[in-house]
């Protein structure tokens, strides 16, 4: 099926526009993959200070990926508690380690780039723990690979503005908003961040600051009066979509 035409304009056109607010950024991670890898793990639903601080409390306490793979659970928990959900990170963390290690006899993962995207992909997402989100997370940030990541801030802005439906899961995004665009990696790292750092900003989850939103006048939750019953979002009363 090919995408929609109109759809595929209003998502170019809100690229643009926070393009011109943010600016074009260069494609950036962390230095090696497997921090890209673990760290992704442990920004889940948490900030981008606590997961750092619990990588690297993590390392200091078990500086090999061989040490934690095999600490125990309990010590793996407290190096990392600064991370919500420690308790169920740590298993993850533990299980794709060694997971690796059996597959191929190291924590090492810079051999994705030289897959094709759909090979990388496919090899990614049999890992246990690991999903559409994390894995083109570090496919885009470290490999520069033509994918696009779908948070719960891309989602948000994306389906308020219409560019999504209504009943659109986060998973699904990830291949439509990827038909809308063109397949260049720098693009979609930029599409990603915006609407990422948008969401953060101004289309937050509770009391969006519409008034001060660049993408107002084509925004299908501002023309509801936020009254838009969506996937990714509760309900909200006129007052607080426009406060």
């Amino acid at each position: 099926m090919q995408p929609s035409s109109s759809l595929a304009a209003k998502t170019l056109d809100a690229h643009e526009r926070l393009n011109e607010l943010y600016g074009i950024q260069a494609i950036h991670g962390y230095p090696d993959p497997m921090h890209e890898l673990i760290g992704t793990i442990l920004s889940h639903r948490t900030t981008h200070a606590n997961e750092a601080t619990a990588y690297r409390t993590m390392r200091e306490r078990f500086p090999t990926w061989e040490q934690v793979r095999d600490a125990p659970l309990s010590d793996l928990i407290d190096a990392i508690q600064t991370a919500n959900y420690p308790e169920i990170k740590a298993p993850y963390i533990q299980n794709l380690l060694a997971h690796l290690f059996r597959e191929t006899g190291a924590a090492n993962i810079d051999f994705l780039g030289n897959l094709s995207t759909q090979d990388a992909m496919n090899w990614l997402t049999t890992l246990p723990g690991i999903g559409l989100k994390t894995a083109t997370i570090l496919l885009l940030f470290k490999f520069h690979k033509p994918v696009l990541p779908v948070d719960t801030h891309v989602h948000r802005v994306t389906q308020r503005v219409g560019i999504l439906g209504p009943k659109v899961s986060a998973e699904k995004a990830h291949t439509l908003l990827l038909a809308y665009l063109p397949q260049d990696s720098l693009v979609l790292f930029n599409f990603h961040k915006h609407f990422y750092w948008h969401g953060q900003r101004i289309c937050t989850w509770y009391y969006p600051k519409c008034n001060d939103c660049v993408l107002r006048d084509m925004c299908d939750f501002y023309q509801s009066g936020g009254t838009a019953l969506l996937s990714s979002t509760p309900i909200r009363n006129k007052k607080s979509a426009n406060s």
